[in-house]
């Protein structure tokens, strides 16, 4: 597997940093901190702190000295920081590394959905005059377009994850419960290449729990007639593949059959709608349109899709507000659905790249409504 190039991806950083008024940004163990290092650290009661700055300047990273064998596979220049198990050397750690990176009396980017607050407060403690505000934009410019290899390693995650689903189900029968099912896939993503770490559980849902789009798996037995539906992924090397299929346990109620064709039609329209330059509202509100078209608009009750990549969801989302245009390299999911309460619901999700020319299907496996047995 080819190395990204890190320091290419700071000079970027750089750039989207000042673009957006930012002095610097600072990271904590998570997806970010990955796709700028390569180094991985789990999110623990020791903070790691990395800074990167919009001047250039080397990147500064605060860690426990016990982590500290991990700079070894830093394939760029940092200045390190390290702290003991002794509670004050922590933030003697953070005032040191802090000054190194410049940043008190600055604007420093952090992301408010990951960064706890025992960062914040060393953070503060170490730079009092430092403003610390949302980078989250200069991140998404980044992250949201793939290169080559990451693509690979997104197509490698859909095509494991689609060759597990396949091995799953000869063993879906009638008298199998959701969690049976959903502990055979996850034995067949393991063994057909996927890392340990699933982007999410997989949801198993049949007959009326499929329609709960966040359905847990239970001891639900399958039965004649029953919907089955299937939205699982797999790791490859820390990019996230997202998947959802439907199936029926024999002959399906009319009805169910044909929400089954109308989420199909959305989501082929979904897909032709994506392309350079569209707005990702503009996916959202054309895969919505076939559903509303047929009656069924009360009960498409999400978005359209999100981005994927080194998260599950990410940016860009496809929702019909979202006025942001699609670029090359871009990577989402379509997945419209349609959800009857206590009868059944359908969802059929793809993994889409945007590409120069419109987007390409990153999952090909049948959409239409098949029969189990």
């Amino acid at each position: 597997m080819t190395k990204p190039d890190y320091a290419a991806r700071h000079t970027r950083l750089a750039e989207a940093l000042a673009s957006v008024g930012l002095d610097a940004l600072a990271l904590n163990p998570g997806p970010s901190l990955v796709y700028f290092t390569g180094l991985h650290f789990h999110l623990s009661e020791r903070p790691v702190v990395a800074v990167f700055s919009a001047a250039g300047d080397v990147p500064v990273l605060v860690l426990p000295e016990l982590e500290a064998q991990k700079l070894k596979e830093a394939a760029f220049e940092l200045q390190a920081f390290t702290y003991t198990e002794d509670l004050a050397s922590w933030p003697r750690a953070f005032a040191a590394a802090m000054q190194a990176a410049r940043i008190d009396g600055r604007r420093v980017g952090v992301e408010p959905r990951s960064l706890r607050v025992l960062e914040l407060r060393l953070l503060e403690q170490a730079a009092p005059d430092a403003a610390f505000v949302s980078g989250e934009q200069a991140v998404a410019a980044l992250r949201m377009r793939k290169d080559a290899a990451e693509l690979a390693l997104m197509r490698e995650a859909t095509a494991i994850a689609q060759r597990a689903l396949q091995a799953t189900l000869p063993t879906v029968r009638p008298g199998v419960t959701e969690r049976e099912a959903a502990a055979t896939l996850i034995q067949h993503l393991l063994r057909e290449g996927s890392d340990g770490e699933l982007p999410f559980q997989p949801i198993v849902a049949f007959g009326p729990n499929s329609a709960n789009p966040h359905a847990v798996p239970t001891d639900y037995t399958l039965r004649e007639g029953d919907l089955v539906l299937f939205d699982w992924g797999a790791n490859h090397h820390g990019y996230f593949s997202d998947l959802t299929r439907c199936f029926v346990a024999g002959e399906p109620e009319a009805e169910l059959a044909r929400i089954a064709e109308v989420v199909r039609q959305a989501n082929a329209a979904g897909r032709a709608a994506a392309g350079p330059g569209v707005p990702a509202g503009e996916v959202d509100r054309t895969a919505r349109r076939v559903v509303e078209e047929a009656g069924y608009g009360a009960y498409f009750i999400h978005r359209t899709g999100h981005g994927l990549g080194l998260e599950v969801h990410e940016d860009p989302y496809i929702r019909g507000d979202n006025e942001q245009r699609l670029a090359e390299g871009m990577t989402f999911t379509i997945e419209p659905g349609i959800y009857l309460p206590g009868r059944g619901g359908v969802r059929i999700e793809d993994d889409v790249v945007i590409t120069a020319g419109g987007a390409e299907s990153l999952s090909d496996l049948p959409r239409e409504l098949i029969r189990l047995g």
